[in-house]
């Protein structure tokens, strides 16, 4: 007896240690992946160590252990799902017994953790470290700005701590309610994570549709399009008018000390443009065939493929939350994994919904940048400041932890979230569930059609060649003489 509790004990430290092991391995690789990226766009200062660089390295540390922590939240969910189907295809597999429960649980409780440390404390603690300077007539050094950042991050708490009480003892009244009301860690941090997880819903809300539209925009950007009733010789023969019109103008204006200012400046800028112009049209003429005329509909198609599958899966779940309770996103607490199939169709629905996952995490991120609020926080290759890198992963975590929620709330995967992500509150709420998947169908359908009917106008007017009136009736620039506010010259 006293050897088989032996042999129990070692086997779940042997599991315990494995699924540590595990979980450091998955999250070496995000953070050596998160620090690759971060470095591309971080500006380069020089090699000089002095207190602002030692700064700006802790700075960069936690920044990437917060992008980890946001890539680790956007994986969790196809994770759990891929090892769901694995094990029940293979339930008796010597090589697959570490894919277990314990380990999907395990990591659902450690993304929650680590997102609500980067969220309340890590970066804030970066932020104010960024800024600060020490207190006034306090000694200069790294200790200086240590301490006043700790006691901004008090203050902070304090703030923070004061407008959640507020708001709980105005929404609840009941004498339970209000004795909850002094337990900072049952009631205070789940009350206000749930609070930020709904903010980043409505954030994934706002930022989704957008995003689904202009993925159409970037696609294209990025593809070459089909040549269809296009002379791309005669746009190019005139870029290059173009370019040496501006080029003269640019040698003239510099041999005036007088002009020299603003105006070379925003010749030098009209000529990067038509630069930038000139080579995506010799790219488009050197790209061949399969990539103009095959390529490109693919992926056009695909894009608008997933877009109308998930919108209909939304209609869907809609139905499915009017007619049957159980269609509600809730929280489990079972630990078993591969018991019982997600779906009818078992690996194909499982691989559609982890690809449609996806495609909404990326269409958040493009659409969160393409609102005009946010357009402040777009990364630039080598030139980003560490302040717009820490707004930037701030707003990554935002996304990414309420990635899973919005799956499951949209009816994107029948999942059930697990750990801490199934105990928000609003989670429960009927009516908010029911408007978040209208509004999602309905802005998203509005934002297609809007997209598709306006891509199709431009593509008619450039077919007839009546966007050449369009650009000859432009307003001329002061700055420029004949040169119109989008960088073409009206006459030539």
């Amino acid at each position: 007896m006293e050897e088989d509790d032996v042999t129990i004990r070692e086997q779940n430290f042997h599991s315990q240690v494995r699924e540590y092991i595990i979980c450091f391995l998955l999250f070496a690789v995000l953070y050596i992946v998160s620090y690759c990226i971060i470095t591309r766009y971080k500006r380069k200062t020089d090699d000089h160590e002095d207190e602002d660089a030692v700064v700006n390295r802790i700075s960069l540390y936690l920044c990437t252990f917060t992008l980890a922590v946001s890539g680790g939240a956007v994986f969790l969910l196809p994770f759990s799902i891929i090892s769901n189907e694995i094990l029940l295809s293979f339930p008796k597999n010597y090589y697959i017994q570490w894919l277990n429960g314990s380990l999907i649980h395990g990591l659902w409780n450690l993304v929650s953790l680590f997102s609500n440390l980067c969220l309340f404390v890590l970066m804030p603690f970066a932020y104010f470290f960024l800024e600060s300077e020490g207190f006034a007539g306090s000694k200069k050094g790294i200790r200086a700005r240590i301490l006043e950042t700790f006691v901004m991050l008090f203050l902070l708490a304090l703030l923070i701590l004061g407008i959640v009480w507020v708001a709980s003892a105005l929404i609840d009244n009941d004498a339970a309610s209000m004795e909850s009301l002094y337990d900072l860690w049952e009631f205070y941090l789940p009350y206000l994570y749930s609070c930020i997880s709904l903010m980043g819903g409505l954030l994934l809300l706002m930022c989704t549709p957008v995003g689904l539209s202009r993925m159409f925009t970037v696609m294209g950007q990025l593809l070459v399009k089909p040549t269809i009733l296009e002379d791309l010789d005669e746009q190019i023969y005139c870029i290059h008018l173009q370019e040496e019109a501006l080029q003269r103008r640019l040698n003239g204006s510099s041999s005036h000390t007088y002009t020299r200012g603003s105006v070379t400046h925003h010749l030098n800028k009209e000529l990067d443009n038509i630069r930038n112009q000139r080579n995506k049209l010799e790219r488009r003429k050197k790209a061949s065939g399969w990539e103009k005329n095959l390529l490109y509909p693919i992926v056009m198609l695909s894009l608008l493929t997933g877009t109308t599958i998930s919108v209909l899966m939304v209609a869907l779940n809609i139905l499915y939350l009017l007619v049957d309770e159980t269609a509600m996103p809730k929280g489990s607490t079972d630990r078993g994994i591969g018991n019982t199939p997600l779906s009818p169709f078992g690996v194909a629905q499982a691989v559609l919904e982890i690809i449609l996952m996806f495609y909404l995490m990326v269409s958040s991120v493009v659409g969160f940048y393409s609102l005009r609020v946010f357009e402040g926080l777009t990364p630039s290759k080598d030139d980003t400041t560490m302040t717009t890198i820490i707004g930037c992963c701030v707003s990554i975590l935002v996304l990414s932890s309420a990635l899973p929620v919005m799956s499951r709330t949209l009816g994107i995967t029948r999942f059930d979230l697990l750990g801490d992500f199934g105990r928000f509150n609003w989670l429960g709420n009927f009516y908010i569930v029911v408007s978040y998947n209208l509004l999602f169908a309905v802005v998203t359908t509005l934002c297609l059609v809007r997209k598709f009917t306006s891509a199709v106008r431009e593509e008619l007017l450039k077919a007839l060649g009546l966007d050449k009136l369009q650009l000859s009736n432009s307003p001329t620039d002061p700055e420029s003489g004949k040169l119109s506010a989008n960088g073409h010259q009206k006459t030539l």
